[in-house]
């Protein structure tokens, strides 16, 4: 009995540590860092090549679809990357799709609205009550576009930008470019010659890398031209046309011009889901191209280099560390079978605070971006010199029609004046 009292006097002291340890516990919860808001911007999947060169054997007829269209392989790559996406991000997204946590934008596009809307079967295949049909293990679920024409968010370079075009004249007189065209110079007329293309230029050359790459990829004969060199020096100016898309000279400049327009919007997203004025949204996709992603990545400079692959896709992560203490996370995820990497805006830590983030980031984003974009019209320059020329001609005359005024009131003699002579006369 004695024991069994002593046990009973006990358990008041060990209910109140439990309940002690458990509201410690709910707070160390409630402090833990926390996910808020997930953007990502990915390249559509695997496509056919958007045109042929002249000699080229496979024309159109060759692709199911024709030109520039995403390929099955292309919607496999993507339905990968949504089951990715699904288990990276299981537990803050809903298991099941709705709509107030998600927003999925595309450029008005074929491959690209595709390459979403396979990229969302594998995120959000549907259960329970979303399963409108047995036999498809398919939901339809929303992904926004807006006409080309308009496009000013995803497909780069963005234009008309007269001042972005005369950075592109000043890049091609830079000794890089220079260098780069007379090192290229008979390999560029060889693969002219092979092709039957006429314009023919470091610039253009990059389309017959992407025709001859797609052809490979998909077992098509090569013409005996094509070797492994060839090739392989093709992608390298394939490379380099992207750098001097967004880069080579003046690259922070070019930035708040291109990808810094997306950058402005990536953190306006984030600034908003810190302020929890975002209304719910967890995850924001842009479904783009690989110069949306070069771009975005020249002008945040954590660009490698290369093109991007297909279903590649850039990952900025927002998270809540303590209560208003916010920090952003980057990732890139360039192949299938490998986790994404991480990426570090030069001038932070990977876990970079938000302040920072945002700080070392204004410099590529225009305050004004069609006032940045316009240049001074030789026109209007002279009209402008030509009038001042002659406000200042009136000015100087004015002045010297002044001074003979004052010079001739000056040449008069001192105390001479005209005295009438009336009263003289009277008297």
């Amino acid at each position: 009995m004695a024991g069994k009292s002593g046990a009973g006097s006990f358990s008041p002291l060990w209910t109140v540590v439990l309940l002690l340890g458990q509201i410690l516990a709910a707070v160390q919860l409630a402090q833990a860092r926390q996910l808020r808001l997930v953007t990502v911007v990915y390249r559509h999947g695997d496509r056919s090549p958007v045109r042929a060169y002249p000699k080229d054997v496979h024309q159109e007829s060759a692709w199911p679809q024709g030109f520039g269209q995403l390929t099955q392989v292309g919607m496999r790559q993507h339905w990968d990357l949504g089951q990715a996406l699904r288990a990276r991000y299981k537990g803050f997204l809903n298991e099941s799709y709705d709509r107030h946590e998600i927003y999925v934008r595309s450029t008005d596009v074929d491959r690209t609205l595709m390459s979403a809307e396979a990229n969302l079967a594998g995120l959000y295949p549907p259960e329970g009550s979303q399963v409108f049909n047995p036999n498809i293990s398919w939901q339809p679920i929303p992904v926004h576009t807006v006409p080309d024409s308009e496009e000013r968010l995803l497909k780069f370079p963005i234009l008309p930008c007269p001042k972005y075009l005369k950075l592109q004249e000043e890049t091609r007189k830079s000794p890089e470019y220079v260098n780069k065209t007379t090192d290229n110079m008979n390999f560029i007329q060889m693969v002219a010659n092979e092709t039957g293309l006429s314009d023919c230029s470091l610039e253009s050359v990059w389309s017959i890398s992407d025709i001859l790459f797609c052809e490979s990829k998909h077992n098509l004969s090569l013409p005996s031209w094509a070797t492994p060199d060839v090739l392989a020096r093709l992608s390298n100016l394939k490379d380099f046309s992207f750098r001097f898309l967004f880069g080579i000279i003046e690259q922070k400049q070019k930035a708040r011009l291109q990808g810094g327009v997306l950058v402005a919007q990536i953190l306006k997203n984030i600034t908003a889901a810190a302020h929890n004025t975002s209304s719910g949204l967890k995850l924001i996709a842009y479904s783009a191209h690989d110069t949306t992603l070069g771009a975005l990545q020249m002008a945040l400079d954590v660009y490698n280099g290369k093109q991007a692959p297909y279903a590649a896709c850039h990952i900025f992560e927002l998270y809540e560390e303590s209560p208003g203490n916010f920090t952003v996370e980057m990732y890139f995820r360039n192949e299938s079978a490998q986790p994404p990497f991480s990426l570090t805006v030069p001038g932070c830590v990977h876990s970079c605070p938000l302040e920072k983030f945002q700080s070392l980031l204004q410099l590529v984003v225009a305050e004004d971006w069609e006032k940045e974009c316009q240049l001074s019209s030789p026109s209007r320059d002279t009209e402008v010199i030509i009038g001042l020329v002659v406000c200042g001609c009136i000015l100087f005359l004015l002045v010297v029609l002044l001074l003979i005024v004052l010079f001739r009131q000056k040449s008069q003699p001192i105390g001479y004046q005209h005295v009438s002579d009336v009263g003289e006369e009277q008297s």
